[in-house]
């Protein structure tokens, strides 16, 4: 996910949407697929490859965004033994793409889908991401199926993967998820994500793992200017993300048992970070006593308050430095562990928009099923690593590149304007510049100032520059 997810809403004028393509353009984003690709993927759409286990009758759902066709993940949460039993159906991408072809080459030069405010570029053409191999409800559609059984505090007991052919039965978007539990008129298996959700949470605060619940940032379009507002995450949007971090988990446990694979791996932030996050948390008046660690003050937050939803986006600075570690016989990484989710951990439930993700499940389903791991994996694994690193190099890019041109676009009608504001970081060796957080709007930019900056202190700016041409907005202390 995005450090920072942006989208517009409403009528986002033509301005913006023009500026943002020719940040694509200036990019060098990918663009239209090549007609090769296109022919492939059409022809892939009519035959892919069928296994031999058909789960149709299983009675998936789904949770997306509204309006989101590329459904990676579809699941099933029921009451088994003393327990749960969760069902994950992931998308079987290599069901469609074969490994050389015109479809795998251009995900290897892609290797995600990007996001941008107004639209997305993918990482597969639309006929498989977007249909034949979206789990879409009423779409009958291979899968990788994961079985999960958890006891009755939410631990797992057990795991398989395998293929099948499943059919998702519902498709819920998350204020409408949220909604049904609420009100308790959800059907068991969605009432009980809530269930699995919460002790899921608790097993993560109980491990020292934390997921950031990162506010959407839209962006409104109103008569030729612009104002952003936060969506703030939903408790649904926790427990479906607990699900798919259990898989991610689970599988992490299935390769590192058998020797060979790829782990998500984050190192533990610095004490450099930390503290310039201490400070952001007093420029942002959140109460961090020194006693108590980041997760629980992370928890303790509402992102829909801007100030803590502020804190939130200057907490993934701590998320800097993930990787990928392959590993082969038996010889796993040290460390193995990703900070955050204080685990072992992989990615593997986003195959039509990350490509480590298609490998990572044949891995987990060769070794459930005792078998050998096709030569097609094996041959591409050494160099997964610098090829993900690429595609996210590409992602943050883009993503840091459309904050700064949509709050240009937000104030450049403000230059001159006076605003209040508080010092979050002061570049060590240039103690005058660094960047301050506007109290409101909820925009965070750089500053120079004619003194040292008061790190963590409130001050006064004026805005001295806010031109979406170059992307850019700067701050002068007064």
């Amino acid at each position: 996910m995005p450090r920072r997810p942006m989208r517009t809403t409403g009528a986002a004028e033509a301005p913006l949407h023009a500026a943002l393509s020719e940040l694509r353009t200036a990019l060098q984003v990918p663009g239209d697929f090549p007609p090769a690709v296109l022919a492939a993927a059409e022809q892939a759409a009519t035959g892919p490859r069928l296994p031999d286990q058909d789960a149709t009758g299983l009675p998936l759902f789904t949770i997306d965004p509204p309006g989101s066709a590329d459904l990676d993940q579809a699941l099933h949460v029921a009451r088994h033994e003393s327990g749960y039993r969760v069902h994950y159906a992931i998308a079987d991408v290599a069901a469609f793409v074969a490994s050389g072809g015109p479809i795998d080459a251009e995900a290897h030069r892609r290797v995600q889908t990007l996001y941008f405010p107004d639209i997305r570029i993918p990482l597969h053409p639309p006929a498989l991401s977007e249909s034949a191999a979206s789990l879409l409800p009423g779409n009958t559609a291979p899968a990788l199926l994961w079985r999960i059984d958890l006891d009755a505090d939410g631990r797992s007991v057990a795991a398989d993967v395998r293929r099948a052919l499943v059919r998702s039965r519902a498709r819920y978007d998350y204020e409408t998820a949220q909604r049904l539990i609420d009100t308790g008129t959800a059907e068991e298996p969605l009432a009980l994500l809530r269930t699995v959700g919460l002790l899921r949470e608790e097993r993560e605060r109980e491990r020292g793992g934390i997921s950031l619940q990162v506010p959407e940032q839209e962006i409104i379009g109103e008569r030729g200017s612009y104002r952003l507002r936060y969506r703030a995450p939903l408790p649904v949007d926790g427990w479906n993300a607990q699900i798919s971090l259990l898989t991610g988990m689970t599988a992490a446990e299935i390769m590192t048992a058998t020797g060979t694979g790829i782990l998500r791996t984050l190192p533990t932030a610095p004490d450099g970070a930390v503290t310039r996050l201490r400070h952001a948390a007093k420029a942002l008046h959140i109460d961090w006593p020194h006693h108590v660690p980041y997760a629980d003050v992370v928890r303790s937050l509402d992102p829909r308050d801007p100030r803590h939803a502020a804190f939130l986006q200057e907490s993934t600075g701590l998320l800097r430095g993930a990787g990928y570690s392959v590993f082969t016989g038996g010889r796993v990484p040290d460390p193995s562990v990703h900070a955050a989710v204080a685990a072992e951990y992989t990615h593997c439930t986003a195959p039509l928009r990350r490509l480590v993700d298609r490998y990572t499940g044949e891995l987990c389903l060769a070794a459930c099923a005792g078998r050998g791991i096709p030569e097609w994996v094996l041959d591409a694994l050494d160099a997964l690593p610098a090829t993900m690193a690429a595609g996210a190099r590409r992602a943050n890019t883009v993503e840091r590149a459309c904050v700064d041109l949509v709050e240009a676009a937000l104030l450049q009608h403000r230059v001159g304007d006076l605003f209040d504001a508080f010092v979050i970081d002061v570049r060590e060796q240039r103690p005058a510049v660094g960047t301050v957080h506007l109290e409101d709007p909820a925009v965070v930019g750089a500053v120079e100032s004619d003194r040292p900056l008061p790190l963590g202190e409130r001050v006064r700016v004026r805005l001295t520059q806010a031109d979406p041409g170059t992307a850019k907005v700067l701050f002068r202390t007064v």
